[in-house]
């Protein structure tokens, strides 16, 4: 009885620092959010100004910059706002997605610069990528570009005037601006994570998102590689939705559009890169599938679904590579037994 009871009180004392150390990693995961987040809405608003000012001196415009940009443009298509409103939101993403990608296709079909290649996360995948492979997840992207995203614009148009003039001759504040941001990325990282997990579960998983997971190493163009129901629910609308609730300007959410294009390029790309966000994480759920299921993995450490990965010499590189020496050398992999 004795034995019973120490072993209970010692299981007891282990669920406690157990709990106690899930409850500190969740609030040093928020904190560090709140860090970034907040570090870089302070940094925009003291340099703001200034930066206009410079670029005011760089492109010799008179008056506030961006004002005139926004004015010449919205005077080119006086009257025909809902072109106005494709342009904005299908050609400067796409044409953000394309550059980076082109970019990095080079890099997957020829295995060269080798001073890319050397941070591949995961070595040996990828080098070179399979042709074949390739050109059907091309195809699949450029069919999910066209035929899901570009009606989904449209709708977005409509449903945006609902809430007020995405259009408006006027650019909103730059603080609030950056204040609906904020917003947008709250919005994004609850849906994103929620349909996420939803379309991991068993009865829609092997129907729909194991395309997806064909890469378990993944590159960056199969970011938008899926299914297009998983495309609808768990691509579009997590950042689609944010700028519709709002009523956002057509300014803000083409920028928000980019953001996230550059945001999935980045956690697909395969290279943790020097003074890029980090990959790791989403890496780590291409390669574990069960795993790691958000964006910035604060509702995965409220949930626990980042466990395993925080156990791994990934969760230990999950930083920003502010040197030119790859994580992979600086943290390596613990030798296997018998080494």
């Amino acid at each position: 009885m004795a034995e019973a009871n120490v072993r209970g009180t010692r299981a007891a004392d282990t669920i406690s620092s157990s709990t106690k150390r899930d409850s500190g990693g969740l609030w040093d995961s928020l904190k560090k959010a709140a860090f970034v987040i907040g570090s870089g809405i302070l940094f925009l608003a003291a340099f703001g100004n200034s930066l206009t000012w410079h670029l005011q001196r760089f492109w010799g415009a008179s008056g506030d910059f961006w004002q005139n940009v926004w004015t010449k443009l919205y005077l080119a298509f006086e009257g025909h706002d809902a072109a106005l409103f494709y342009f904005g939101t299908m050609f400067f993403p796409i044409l953000t997605f394309w550059l980076m990608n082109g970019l990095l296709l080079l890099v997957y079909t020829s295995g060269k610069p080798s001073f890319i290649t050397r941070y591949r996360i995961q070595a040996d995948n990828n080098d070179p990528v399979d042709p074949a492979k390739l050109r059907h997840a091309l195809r699949t992207v450029v069919f999910n570009q066209l035929f899901i995203s570009g009606p989904m614009v449209v709708a977005a148009y409509y449903l945006t005037s609902l809430r007020g003039n995405p259009c408006d001759p006027k650019l909103p504040s730059f603080h609030y601006a950056l204040m609906e941001l904020a917003a947008f990325f709250i919005v994004e990282e609850v849906m994103f994570y929620y349909s996420h997990r939803l379309f991991h579960h068993p009865s829609l998983y092997k129907h729909f998102h194991k395309q997806h997971h064909e890469w378990t190493a993944p590159i960056a163009v199969v970011s938008i590689y899926a299914h297009p129901l998983e495309h609808v629910i768990s691509n579009m609308l997590p950042v689609a939705i944010g700028p519709v609730i709002l009523g956002s300007h057509l300014t803000t959410t083409t920028l928000w559009y980019c953001l996230a294009f550059f945001s999935t390029t980045i956690s697909h790309c395969g290279f943790h890169l020097p003074f890029l966000p980090s990959p790791e994480f989403h890496d780590f759920h291409h390669l574990r599938f069960n795993q790691c299921f958000g964006v910035f993995g604060i509702l995965d450490r409220l949930h626990g679904t980042d466990a395993k990965f925080r156990e791994t010499k990934q969760y230990e590189r999950h930083t920003l590579l502010i040197s030119l020496t790859p994580l992979t050398e600086s943290i390596p992999e613990a030798p296997k037994k018998g080494q």
